[in-house]
């Protein structure tokens, strides 16, 4: 039986060239790369937006919210055996003054629903990994993006730094595969924010590694239910990750 997978993310799920802020190609994308080395069995669905937030409106494009477009995103393309999300950098521009903490909370947020309303919608939760996403750029001065509210600096950096600790909590909370992203790729010298082409290579086979490891079916009813509710969850409803 087809696997569906739904990758939900930013601007390094929708492929962002550096240099020209083209897109990459199918076959040079992570997620295509993912595709294809997946194979039949798995459809990869792509829903990557450049400046897609976790949970905050933009000051000038708000429908870039990632929890605004979540459910009807989820509605579209259900039946959804596992969600792969990596959102959070675009939290951490300057207007938002936002904490790893807090950024992490909400990403968790996002996990939450996406549990809850495929819980009822398609009667199963699907797998999550969620994917803590690469830090900025050690010279996020020389980036085209440095400055102003809607651009990052060096404490948007710091902050970066920080977000595998948080996350990992969150997916230890909700049961989630986990993926440290900054373990593996790093910002392009370019704009010390998007993914290189080679970095996007890297990332597809890590996150191939991480699907295949994901053979448990997905949680039940139950288990998600008492889980929202803050109670003991049995351990062998919590999955493993990298």
């Amino acid at each position: 039986m087809m696997r569906t997978i739904l990758c939900y993310g930013d601007s390094n799920t929708f492929g962002y060239m550096p240099l020209t802020g083209a897109r990459y190609r199918m076959n040079e994308r992570w997620t295509g790369l993912l595709q294809a080395k997946l194979g039949e069995e798995y459809r990869v669905i792509e829903e990557g937006c450049s400046g897609r937030t976790t949970v905050r409106d933009d000051p000038k494009e708000p429908w870039k919210n990632g929890l605004s477009y979540l459910k009807a995103c989820l509605h579209t393309h259900k039946p959804l055996d596992l969600v792969i999300l990596m959102l959070g950098s675009n939290d951490l521009k300057i207007c938002f003054q936002a904490s790893p903490r807090e950024i992490a909370e909400d990403a968790g947020t996002l996990i939450r629903i996406i549990q809850e309303f495929l819980l009822e919608k398609q009667g199963s939760a699907p797998q999550i990994i969620l994917v803590s996403p690469p830090a900025l750029g050690e010279e996020i001065r020389k980036s085209p993006f440095y400055g102003g509210d809607d651009g990052f600096d060096e404490e948007s950096l710091a902050k970066s730094k920080e977000f595998p600790g948080y996350y990992r909590r969150i997916s230890d909370r909700y049961g989630c595969a986990f993926v440290d992203a900054a373990r593996f790729v790093r910002a392009s010298a370019e704009d010390q924010l998007h993914l290189t082409a080679e970095g996007h290579a890297v990332l597809s086979e890590v996150l191939c590694d991480a699907v295949l490891k994901l053979e448990q079916p997905p949680e039940n009813a139950e288990t998600i239910m008492r889980r929202t509710r803050g109670q003991d969850v049995p351990d062998a409803a919590c999955r493993g990750g990298n």
